[in-house]
């Protein structure tokens, strides 16, 4: 019972998270719209019926049924087709349904205060709104990532243990006798607490890659630096020959025909592993944000494919990748996961879960930054391509082309909205029918 609480608690952390991030993101377009002027009728957060509302001066702010994102509603979000404010007229056939009702849609909104309609804005101003969303989640990313690297830690892998003396494989005793020969690993000065960081000055990021270099490496001298209290020191070990229980991926002990655990010999130093979190400079955060903003881009370039191996796990019997798009669905499910395991102090859950939401927001920044319609990104891409126009004509002397008509771009959102959808519901099924495992 206690599981399921803490499971249903990982969840409402992640739950509560979005719906915070999702909020701030849209404070990121609200404030500096009502700043610059705009009529802004709306701040919601969720789609579909409303749930509660309160109407502040110009402003309804309220929750809607389904959550999952958010809007505001500015005035006068597409131009007029003609100079003057004048709207065109009806055409046939469904595109153009869909770009005139956008265009009757924003006149209606505008009422008699074209002055303070979003299209009417400098391009600049137009950007900054827009990019405030993406822009928020950012800083909330970096606020986050800087609680969980400076408060809480990085997760790294040291040296918990070391071996005193060399005692085979099969021996009963489990105690150091006098006569027994030294451990490599206490010959060498290791000390509890170090980290590995490379060996004959090969990089190395984690427990595994050290192991199997020390397991290769029997009765050679290793260089090995170690990072120790923050300092890095440098020592020298000779691995010896000693037989060990073969371990599979899981590490697992293999077992041979008759059911008898499999020996191998291998390279041995006498030091085991602990992971603990290891607290990082500020100078750490910025960096750690990048490499996450990288991550979510190159998924983002590759998303096609990413799409497609999804399906074939989905519908297939292949693994998911436990580096691909996953939806709030599994994300929702990896938090209670983690809320619920054992392993986990309670410093690392609540490093783990805050890590979760700060690569939510990286998510959310970059992915609305495409530059497509509906998304931010698209709106800020109208922008640029407005002004890149206006200031050709002005250099060549030339007629002020006027906004550029983002009403006619309705089809492609139209598009957009279907394929994020599809990608939604493929994402959340596959969540659900074939979950990525995050912990082996």
């Amino acid at each position: 019972m206690e599981t399921v609480l803490q499971f249903i608690l990982g969840v409402l952390v992640i739950f509560v998270g979005l719906v915070v991030s999702i909020g701030l993101h849209e404070v990121g377009h609200l404030v500096p719209a009502k700043l610059f002027g705009v009529k802004v009728t709306q701040y919601m957060i969720g789609f579909g019926p409303t749930l509660w509302s309160r109407r502040r001066g110009e402003t309804e702010y309220g929750f809607k049924a389904i959550p999952g994102g958010g809007y505001i509603s500015m005035i006068g979000m597409f131009p007029p087709a003609k100079a003057g404010g004048a709207v065109r007229n009806a055409s046939t056939g469904f595109f153009n349904t869909l770009v005139q009702d956008a265009r009757e849609v924003s006149a209606e909104t505008i009422g008699d205060e074209d002055d303070r309609a979003f299209y009417r804005l400098p391009v600049w101003k137009r950007i900054i709104i827009m990019a405030g969303g993406p822009a928020m989640n950012f800083v909330i990313a970096i606020v986050v990532f800087a609680i969980v690297l400076c408060g809480f830690g990085v997760a790294k892998t040291s040296i918990g243990s070391i071996s005193q003396c060399v005692l085979p494989t099969t021996s009963e005793r489990q105690t150091c006798d006098v006569g027994d020969e030294p451990g490599p690993g206490v010959a060498a000065g290791f000390e509890e607490g170090d980290i590995i960081t490379a060996i004959d000055g090969k990089k190395v990021s984690n427990w595994d890659e050290s192991t199997a270099i020390i397991q290769k490496s029997p009765n050679k001298t290793l260089s090995v630096e170690v990072q120790r209290d923050g300092q890095p020191e440098t020592l020298t070990v000779v691995p010896l020959l000693a037989e060990r229980y073969e371990q599979d991926a899981s590490g697992n002990k293999v077992l041979d025909d008759k059911g008898q655990p499999v020996t191998q010999e291998v390279g041995f130093v006498g030091i085991g592993p602990k992971q603990e979190l290891v607290p990082q400079g500020p100078d750490a955060v910025l960096p750690f944000v990048g490499e996450n903003i990288a991550g979510v881009v190159h998924i983002v370039l590759n998303l096609p494919q990413r799409m497609v191996d999804v399906a074939n796990a989905a519908f297939g019997s292949g693994p998911r990748d436990p580096n691909g798009p996953i939806s709030v669905v599994g994300v929702g499910r990896a938090a209670g996961e983690i809320a619920s395991m054992d392993e986990f102090t309670v410093q690392s859950k609540v490093a783990t879960l805050l890590s979760l939401i700060g690569s939510l927001n990286i998510a959310l920044g970059v992915i609305n930054l495409v530059p497509l319609m509906p998304l931010d990104g698209g709106h800020i891409a109208g922008a640029l391509w407005e002004g890149i126009r206006r200031f050709f004509a002005k250099l060549f002397k030339r007629r002020d082309p006027g906004p550029v008509d983002t009403a006619k771009l309705m089809p492609l959102t139209f598009a957009v909205v279907i394929v994020l959808g599809a990608m939604s519901v493929l994402l959340t099924y596959a969540d659900i029918v074939k979950p990525i495992n995050l912990f082996g």
